[in-house]
C-alpha cells in the first residue's frame, strides 16, 4: 500500500502531466519514488474566504484520510506549500463519469440500464459508507465520480464542496454544480445528509437522460432555482428504463428532505437492481410499506 507522504516529499514527486483543472485548482498525474502513479491536486488557498475556512478545510481533509472504501478515492496526504493546498490522492485512470456521459451523448446513444446500475451501485456503496462515518460529500456530480480501467467507480472530492460551493455558485451562476444542489442548499436554509441524496438522484437521472434533470437552454439562475424548488424535470421514457429506476430517482429528487430516501435505502435498491440486471439472485429486500400516497415516497419493488 502507498505510504502517507509528508510535505517534504512533495519535491520527490515526478510530475507527468496535467489531467484536470477547476476554477480554484489543478490536478496532475505524478509518480512517487516507488514508481506508483498518484494524483496531485493543487488548490489556491486565496479562493477561501478566511483563515477559519482554511483551517476547517485542513481538518476535514485529515478526517477524510481515514476513509477506506473501494468506491472512494483515497486521500494520502495534504500540506500547504507556497500558499497552495496540495492534496495527494489515489488516481483513477479511465476518466470521470461526465466523460462517459459525454461519449454516449456525442454518439447519440443511451447508457444501457445494466451499465447504469453497474456504476450507480458502486457510487451508492461509497456514499452509504461516507454517511455511516457521519461525513457528507457535499458536491456529488458526474465530474466527481472517477472510473478506473477495471471499471471501478469511485467518489472523489469528498467533503470539500462546502468550502468552494459558495464561490462556484457566485462565479459560475448557472454553470456546473448548482444543477445538482438541493432546494435547501440553493436557498441556504440549512442542509444535512439528505442533500447528498438529492444530488445522487440528479446524478442517476443524468446517467439515463445524458443531461441534468434541471437543464434548460438559456435559463437564468432564478429560473433554475424555481425548477429545483418545484422538482420540475422531464420524466424518463418508460419504454427504455425500468419503473424501479424512475421511482428511485423520484425518491431522491424530492423537495421535502424528510421524504427522501437515506443512503442505506438507496444502496439496497441499487444492489437489487444491479443483481437483477446481471441475472444474479436478488438480495433480500428489507423494505417495509411506507404510509404515503405521494409518488416520491413509494417503496420500490424488485419486480422487473
Amino acid at each position: 500500500m502507498t505510504q502517507f507522504l509528508q510535505a517534504e516529499d512533495l519535491a520527490s514527486l515526478e510530475v507527468d502531466k496535467k489531467i484536470g483543472k477547476g476554477q480554484f485548482s489543478e490536478v496532475y498525474r505524478v509518480k512517487n519514488k516507488a514508481g506508483e502513479c498518484l494524483a496531485l491536486k493543487k488548490i489556491q488557498l486565496h479562493a477561501m474566504k478566511d483563515k477559519k475556512s482554511k483551517d476547517d478545510c485542513m481538518k476535514e481533509i485529515d478526517l477524510l484520510k481515514q476513509l477506506e472504501h473501494e468506491n472512494i478515492i483515497r486521500y494520502y496526504a495534504s500540506f500547504v506549500v507556497d500558499k497552495e493546498l496540495n492534496i495527494v490522492l489515489e488516481i483513477a485512470d479511465a476518466g470521470d463519469l461526465s466523460r462517459l456521459i459525454r461519449h454516449f451523448k456525442k454518439n447519440h446513444r443511451l447508457l444501457p440500464e445494466k451499465s447504469v446500475w453497474k456504476y450507480f451501485v458502486q457510487i451508492s456503496r461509497g456514499l452509504a459508507y461516507m454517511h455511516s462515518k457521519r461525513i457528507m460529500h457535499r458536491d456529488i456530480k458526474p465530474a466527481n465520480v472517477f472510473i478506473t480501467s477495471q471499471g471501478v467507480a469511485k467518489l472523489g472530492d469528498l467533503g470539500l464542496g462546502r468550502f468552494f460551493s459558495t464561490q462556484t455558485y457566485k462565479a459560475h451562476s448557472i454553470v456546473g454544480t448548482p444543477y445538482y444542489m438541493s432546494p435547501e442548499r440553493m436557498n441556504e436554509t440549512g442542509y444535512n445528509f439528505k442533500s447528498d441524496i438529492w444530488s445522487v438522484g440528479c446524478l442517476l437521472y443524468e446517467m439515463a437522460a445524458l443531461q441534468s434533470p434541471f437543464f434548460g437552454e438559456k435559463m437564468n439562475l432564478y429560473a433554475l432555482v424555481k425548477k429545483i424548488e418545484k422538482c420540475e424535470y422531464p420524466p424518463l421514457p418508460s419504454n427504455i428504463y425500468s419503473q424501479q429506476l424512475r421511482l428511485l430517482i423520484s425518491n431522491c429528487i424530492c423537495n421535502d428532505p424528510n421524504k427522501r430516501f437515506d443512503a442505506e435505502q438507496v444502496v439496497i435498491i441499487a444492489e437489487r437492481m444491479h443483481a437483477h440486471c446481471q441475472g444474479l439472485p436478488l438480495p433480500e429486500n428489507p423494505f417495509q410499506q411506507r404510509n404515503s400516497e405521494t409518488p416520491s415516497n413509494q417503496p420500490i419493488s424488485s419486480e422487473s
